[in-house]
């Protein structure tokens, strides 16, 4: 053997051989056991039909949203779930039980929570008082905590690791606990976005309406009157009547002149008679509004019936637009919250979060192999640029 054959045998012991007997040693003796709890599920987005498709037999039936599986994806990698799971669960405390410390035999640094990372932990002693930042725990929880996601089906896996199976299986279900929360909440948003106008456009409406009603109110208050039309109806038979007493008098006070001398008393009577006559109907004719003054503008009398009647139209054209917008609001918002309400999303689970009964992390010979090949590469292509660097010189 030539030297460069012992320094390739001596290079393939310290690179191949030398870690792949010390990844050996630390996963069958040192690394700990880690449970697996397994969840599966999917958002779920129901739709009821309305009592016409219900009769008709074309009723909507459950499907998936790849949006909200996105939506869902994303969120279980957040800080903010594994922040909220930790205020439950003390997070730190469950998944750095087996140790740091690589001077103690029964602790695993490697797999263990550690904020510190593997390399400082060598060299600088951990605090327990120093925790780490969330940062620290949710690029932990990426490992401990894997997400499957199939956007062609809606189906979301979950896969959790904790180094006691009760630990394992709490944390998975905290997981779609708050997941299904968050659901909820978007559905909630959902379905106040689909309501919030039509709710405004009605709320419009109700202080219109009773915008209206008050006017009508204060108008009748202040006039006495109740429905100004009717009142006319009685003006105007009290002024027939006087209309035709008075051309039954100037009838009668014709015939006395032509029946009886000009001094004669019963004439005078009748003359008296046409003069009432003629003064109340020319006070009745202003209480109408229909007297001559009334033909001027900013004229006549404000109680006039005529300009009653006017406002009382106004007000009552404004009730009636009130009353007919308020209808048309109240069937938009009642159709639109008929329609947020046809569509439930919800949370729904084809898998519970189960408990497992055998560890099956770390996968020793899978890891093992793995070190093996990785090391054998590295030294086969170390091995090939020291020839190629020699047959060059």
């Amino acid at each position: 053997m030539k030297r460069r054959h012992k320094l390739a045998f001596l290079a393939f012991g310290v690179m191949v051989i030398l870690p792949i007997v010390a990844s050996a040693w630390y996963l069958f003796d040192r690394a700990h056991d880690r449970y697996v709890s397994y969840a599966g599920f999917s958002v779920r987005t129901e739709e009821i039909g309305s009592a016409f498709e219900l009769l008709g037999g074309v009723a909507e039936i459950s499907g998936s949203s790849s949006s909200d599986t996105d939506i869902l994806y994303k969120f279980i990698q957040s800080p903010e779930l594994v922040n909220r799971i930790n205020k439950q669960i003390d997070l730190r405390e469950v998944w750095s039980k087996p140790g740091r410390k690589w001077a103690n035999g029964d602790h695993d640094p490697v797999f263990a929570y550690n904020p510190q990372g593997i390399a400082k932990s060598l060299f600088v002693p951990g605090d327990a008082n120093n925790p780490g930042y969330i940062e620290d725990l949710t690029k932990y929880w990426q490992r401990m905590v894997t997400v499957y996601s199939d956007s062609g089906t809606g189906l979301i896996d979950l896969e959790v690791q904790a180094f006691t199976a009760d630990e394992a299986q709490t944390i998975a279900r905290l997981v779609y606990e708050e997941s299904s929360t968050m659901i909820n909440r978007l559905s909630a948003i959902a379905r106040d976005d689909a309501t919030r106008y039509a709710r405004e456009e009605l709320d419009q409406a109700v202080d219109r309406l009773k915008t209206a009603r008050e006017a009508l109110t204060r108008f009748r208050n202040r006039s006495q009157i109740v429905d100004p039309s009717a009142s006319i109806q009685g003006q105007m038979g009290i002024l027939t009547s006087l209309q035709q007493q008075l051309a039954q008098t100037l009838i009668d006070l014709d015939i006395l002149r032509m029946t009886s001398q000009a001094n004669d008393p019963r004439s005078t009577q009748a003359e008296r008679r046409v003069r009432v006559i003629e003064d109340r109907i020319e006070q009745e004719r202003k209480k109408l509004g229909i007297g001559t003054s009334t033909g001027v503008e900013g004229s006549g009398d404000e109680n006039a019936f005529a300009n009653l009647l006017g406002e009382f139209e106004r007000l009552s054209v404004d009730l009636q637009f009130a009353e007919e917008s308020y209808k048309s609001a109240l069937a938009a918002y009642d159709a639109s919250l008929a329609e947020a309400q046809r569509q439930s999303r919800y949370l729904a689970a084809h898998v519970n979060p189960t408990l497992p009964e055998a560890a099956t992390r770390p996968d020793r010979l899978l890891s093992l192999g793995m070190v093996a090949l990785f090391s054998l590469l590295i030294w086969a292509i170390s091995v090939l640029a020291a020839y190629a660097l020699r047959d060059r010189r």
